[in-house]
């Protein structure tokens, strides 16, 4: 059974754009996708503030961490909240990813519009009305798999309730990882005893099946030191644990997941989990910024960032945001025409990189020394130095940092064909679901 929908994602281009998609002029309105996409246009044809994403850097990052995690035998399962972008989800199972993650009921709804077959929500799902419809797609279409959480009895008690008074006995499980959590952390079962518990009530409900074990150690490290690298390793060792006790609960049939891994510390997660929780189990991450990598926080802190922890190539920024210089108020100060509606700024400003000269034929330069000190909604401040020449009408553009804060602000994202030409072609566009 192919992993999603193939059709449903290649209709994606035949959908018209419109005064909806600020990334297109009004002269594009009216067109599908692909009649844009035809004429072949360039980024000068686009207006600003614009974020772009970089068709080698996506293709770049999806191939290099598919090939180092077969290498150091886990799964893949990238969390799809980072983009809300089929066409990318697309590019990602095709790589070879065992699942799509997602966070809740309604990214699965975008999940399943595009028939994507295999879902873990990092997450409980506690809504009848979110259970009930989860049964009725797993009655409709047996190759359909979802994977959710729960760190409490609680929680399980909850998932039963809404599913024994709707579904039949004969009905397919819903399949429910052991979420394990840390002190200080976000969800998880703080402690073996609870984590041990929260299976017991999976394996005992008459609608679930415990299908594995899995946590988010992003929420217990908070740096790339040694000190903070052992904290996470010791947490997932604790996961491991659970899982080894867990095993006389699994069904025999049952290939159990345990699953941890984000962006920061998924070489981590591979050293401890493949080793200590294979013997039959099937060890995946769910790193999601990946695709885009940045140039900020993951270039600082993925284990294939700039200062790389592990074998492997490095990984790319393959998005970047573009504005116009509009206002020019006093010395060393420029204002430009995007803002916290249009790129992200919860852990960095832009970092600008480029200046692209108003004036035909005047060669790009390198923004060396600027430095973005502020953001307001639709306006940026740009500080430079006296020697640097900077004029109104000129087009800047910056590194982003944080991909899972980049993709909301953006329905339609032009993909380009070199984010360092001289004018770019624009070779896709990508829709995301927010």
């Amino acid at each position: 059974m192919p992993a999603y929908d193939a059709d449903a994602v290649a209709a994606l281009a035949d959908q018209q754009v419109s005064w909806q998609d600020k990334a297109l002029p009004p002269a594009f309105w009216g067109r599908t996708v692909a009649e844009v996409l035809a004429g072949k246009p360039r980024l000068s044809q686009l207006p600003t503030p614009l974020m772009t994403l970089s068709a080698p850097g996506l293709r770049h990052n999806v191939d290099t961490l598919a090939t180092w995690c077969t290498r150091h035998g886990v799964e893949l399962a990238p969390h799809g909240k980072t983009t809300m972008a089929p066409a990318l989800w697309a590019m990602q199972l095709d790589a070879g990813a065992w699942a799509i993650t997602l966070a809740n009921g309604f990214q699965l709804g975008v999940a399943r519009a595009y028939g994507v077959q295999r879902v873990l929500i990092a997450n409980a799902v506690i809504s009848p009305l979110q259970l009930r419809w989860i049964a009725d797609e797993l009655a409709n279409d047996p190759s359909f798999e979802v994977l959710v959480w729960a760190d409490s009895v609680r929680t399980v008690e909850q998932m039963e309730a809404a599913r024994s008074a709707y579904v039949g006995a004969d009905a397919r499980p819903l399949d429910v990882m052991v979420e394990v959590g840390g002190i200080g952390g976000r969800t998880g079962a703080r402690d073996l005893e609870t984590a041990l518990a929260v299976g017991d009530a999976i394996a005992e409900a008459s609608t679930l099946r415990l299908a594995g074990v899995a946590g988010y150690e992003g929420a217990i490290g908070h740096g790339v030191d040694e000190a903070n690298l052992e904290e996470v390793r010791a947490y997932l060792r604790e996961l491991a644990t659970v899982h080894h006790r867990l095993r006389p609960k699994y069904d025999d049939d049952v290939v159990p997941v345990v699953s941890a891994g984000g962006s920061q510390y998924f070489e981590q997660v591979a050293k401890v989990l493949a080793s200590e929780a294979g013997e039959g189990a099937r060890v995946v991450l769910r790193s999601g910024a990946y695709i885009a990598h940045d140039d900020g926080l993951y270039r600082r802190v993925s284990p294939l960032g700039e200062h790389p922890r592990t074998d492997g190539e490095q990984l790319v920024p393959a998005m970047h945001g573009w504005m116009r210089i509009t206002s020019q108020p006093e010395p060393g100060l420029a204002i430009f025409d995007g803002g916290r509606r249009d790129f992200p700024f919860d852990q960095d400003y832009p970092e600008p990189q480029l200046i692209r000269p108003r004036s035909e034929g005047s060669p790009i330069l390198p923004a060396t020394g600027m430095k973005v000190t502020n953001l307001n909604d639709q306006h940026g401040y740009l500080q430079f130095g006296d020697d640097q020449d900077v004029v109104i009408g000129d087009e800047l553009r910056v590194g982003l940092s944080h991909p899972c804060t980049a993709f909301d602000k953006w329905g339609l994202i032009p993909v380009v064909d070199d984010p360092d030409a001289a004018d770019p072609v624009i070779v896709d566009l990508v829709r995301t679901f927010f």
